[in-house]
This record gives structure tokens, C-alpha cells and sequence, in this order.
């Protein structure tokens, strides 16, 4: 019988030991939605489920050779980008894009940790450079409404007069933005998908039954698996929405911090 290979997609991001987001929870998330995830390191946090009490950022160096050995191996489908640290970090992934510019991109924004536990880092130009190199690069990028507007207000995101908080990503040139919990009108709030040409796409959006950390990492994941099977934008992100909802119907509490996502669909 023919082999039948599921489709690769490539992580970057920091790894979490409490396995509440990015590596390796989100290698969980992808094996249950029938990927296979690849990683490439990009930091190393010492936390539990409660805080981080230090991040530990990888050499940029490091982080192109275990991306470009991968890439040069097999033919990744999707790439998938979590939190990045630094701008040099933001600039060494962001040439990788570009070398592979025909891979669907899905840029992960969250907030950024403070600088007391990134040494000798600046978070406000990690996020900058983030901005500037990579929403050009791509295909959608996703974050929670009222993070754009926390960095509105603080003045690390522009306003964009008339439009939302999502078009001043489209504005550095994201082809896609997908925003959650996007108030809509007075008690109803979506899953808000806007592109480049005006597009809109709207899906209901409601608030998860107990407060979860990366309560939008298994969409994120859920949306890159759907582009690695060739579905465009808009029908990847209607798919992804409703396996996240079922990927993030049940979440527990391991320790004495924030409640985790059960990120396995047994």
C-alpha cells in the first residue's frame, strides 16, 4: 500500500516545561489534529504554570541552522511563528521566510513578557522588529482583539483612523488578520478575518468557560494545519475554529497557576 505522510508544519518558538504553550504544546496540538510538527527553538523559559522567572534566548546562528536543516530535509507545508524575543531573533526568522516565501505563514502574536526576565533584551523592539520584518511576510496573522489595543494605547501599534484595531497589522502588509473576541456590537463578540482587499469574514465568538493560559494556541495551530492541506485562508480559518473549539473543551489544573488547555483530542 501507498504511504501516506501527513502533512509537516514547522514550529518556532520558546520551550515551555510546563507544557502550557508554544514548544511542546504545540506539538501535542498538531499530532492531534494529524500533522506532523517539526520545531526550531527559539528560547528557553524557566517557569511553572504560575510565571516565568527567566527566558534564555538561542543564538540566532542556532536558530538558522536548525530551521534551514530542517527545511533543506523535507518539504514543509506551513510554518508556524510563536513569540520571538529579540529583533535579532525576529530578523533571522524573517530571512528564513523569506527563502521559503512559497510556504504558508502563520504569525502567533501574545504579549510579551517583561524585561525583567529577558536579559539584555528590549520586548518593546522585539515586538517592533517583529512588525517591520515579518507581518510582510505574512499569510495570516492572529491575536486577540484587546492585545491591539493595549499596544494602541501604549503606542507601539499605530491607530488607524476610522478602521480596527486588526487593520494596523494589515497596514505593515499581513495578508490576512484574524482577531478573537472582536466586539461586534453590544453581547456579541467574533472570530474577526480581515485582508488586504477589504475582505471580512466574521464567526461567533464566545468566552471560554474558565480563564486558560494561550487560550488561542490551538486555533493558531488549528489554522496552520488547515493551510499545510492546501485549504486558502478563509476556509482554513472556518475549519480551524471549529477543531480549536474542541481541542479547548476541556482544560485542568496541574499546579498552583493558570489553568492549562487539554491539548489532545483523547
Amino acid at each position: 500500500m501507498p504511504e501516506t505522510k501527513p502533512p509537516l508544519v514547522l514550529i518556532f518558538g520558546p520551550f515551555d516545561p510546563s507544557g502550557a504553550g508554544s514548544l511542546p504544546a504545540d506539538a501535542v496540538t498538531c499530532a492531534a489534529l494529524g500533522c506532523h510538527a517539526l520545531g526550531t527553538l527559539t528560547a528557553l523559559h524557566v517557569q511553572d504554570t504560575a510565571s516565568v522567572e527567566d527566558i534564555q534566548v538561542v543564538a540566532p546562528e542556532t536558530i538558522d541552522d536548525q530551521a534551514r536543516c530542517l527545511l533543506e530535509d523535507m518539504a514543509v507545508q506551513a510554518i508556524k511563528i510563536g513569540p520571538l524575543y529579540t529583533a535579532e531573533t525576529a530578523s533571522v526568522v524573517a530571512q528564513i521566510a523569506a527563502d521559503y516565501s512559497k510556504v504558508p505563514l502563520v504569525l502567533h502574536l501574545g504579549a510579551m513578557p517583561g524585561a525583567a526576565v529577558l536579559e539584555d533584551s528590549d520586548p518593546e523592539e522585539a515586538l517592533g522588529a517583529t512588525f517591520e520584518l515579518l507581518l510582510p511576510q505574512t499569510d495570516i496573522a492572529i491575536v486577540d482583539n484587546q492585545l491591539l489595543l493595549q499596544w494602541q494605547a501604549e503606542g507601539l501599534l499605530p491607530e488607524v483612523e476610522g478602521g480596527s484595531a486588526a487593520q494596523a497589522l494589515l497596514q505593515y502588509g499581513a495578508k490576512w488578520v484574524l482577531s478573537t473576541a472582536t466586539p461586534m456590537r453590544p453581547g456579541l463578540s467574533a472570530y474577526l478575518l480581515q485582508g488586504q482587499r477589504n475582505e471580512t469574514h466574521s464567526w461567533p465568538w464566545a468566552a471560554p468557560a474558565a480563564r486558560v493560559h494561550d487560550a488561542d494556541g490551538p486555533l493558531a495551530c488549528a489554522v496552520t494545519n488547515q493551510l499545510a492541506r492546501g485549504l486558502g485562508v478563509a476556509d482554513a480559518v472556518a475549519a480551524a475554529i471549529e477543531q480549536a473549539a474542541a481541542l479547548s473543551a476541556a482544560s485542568f489544573q496541574p499546579g498552583m497557576g493558570q489553568r492549562l488547555i487539554r491539548r489532545s483530542l483523547a
